[in-house]
């Protein structure tokens, strides 16, 4: 990690950089603002506002002297790619965003959609649309694994082996265009699996994650960002 000293320009030139070059001076002491895409994990269903993993990761960045405004959220509980993008394109998100996340397939895969050539060009096509509102810089991006529903309560008495075995698939699919395309990939999949039998890791329909699962995604998220954002030095891609 870069020293305060260091991390001080960086971080006033992020906030200039969020507040939308050319707008304006009244717009040059906005905070950096943050896009995330995707489905009830990015709602946090079941858990109260501030228990969302992207909330979470804003608190952590304000401890780095990142004060963000609260993350902007376009999710909804049960969508899949084909409904995030139609959600995208009835009310896209305005300007610019200092950091852009996306969560999504999770529905695909329970919907039995195949993980094929056609949900391959769907995810493909969400990341591109997630760049562009980072400002065309896909170093910018985090992509979030697709977590393993089949360990939760909820799945009692489904195939877990096989639920795991097609979500492996699916990230796949992501993890590969989330490099090809130069994004962060953040991989939340083992943390979801190590909660196997810990009743404390879900909310209370035994499905989604709880506020204290959540927490463990936003540091795994961390560092990512913060190289997202220039105050530490990782590799981009998966």
């Amino acid at each position: 990690m870069r020293s305060p000293r260091t991390a001080a320009p960086l971080v006033a030139a992020l906030l200039l950089l969020a507040s939308g070059l050319g707008r304006g001076a009244e717009r040059a002491a906005s905070r950096p603002r943050f896009l995330a895409l995707g489905d009830s994990y990015t709602i946090g269903q079941g858990v109260e506002p501030a228990e969302r993993w992207p909330a979470q990761l804003a608190a952590l960045l304000a401890r780095h002297g990142l004060p963000f405004e609260p993350p902007v959220l376009v999710a909804r509980t049960g969508w899949t790619t084909e409904d995030l993008a139609a959600a995208l394109d009835r009310e896209p998100p305005r300007g610019q965003f200092a950091l852009v996340s996306l969560q999504i397939g999770v529905n695909d895969q329970y919907q039995d959609a195949p993980a094929d050539a056609a949900y391959r060009e769907r995810f493909r096509n969400l990341l591109r649309r997630a760049v562009g509102w980072a400002g065309g810089e896909p170093g910018r991006v985090l992509v979030l694994s697709i977590p393993d529903w089949g360990v939760t309560p909820f799945a009692e008495g489904r195939d877990r082996a096989a639920i795991a075995a097609d979500i492996d698939r699916f990230n796949a699919i992501n993890r590969e265009e989330t490099a090809r395309a130069g994004a962060r990939w953040v991989d939340v999949t083992p943390e979801s699996r190590r909660s196997a039998g810990d009743r404390s890791a879900f909310a209370g329909d035994g499905l989604h994650p709880s506020g204290r699962q959540y927490a463990a995604w936003a540091h795994l998220a961390q560092d990512p960002a913060l190289a997202a954002l220039g105050l530490v030095h990782l590799k981009v891609g998966g």
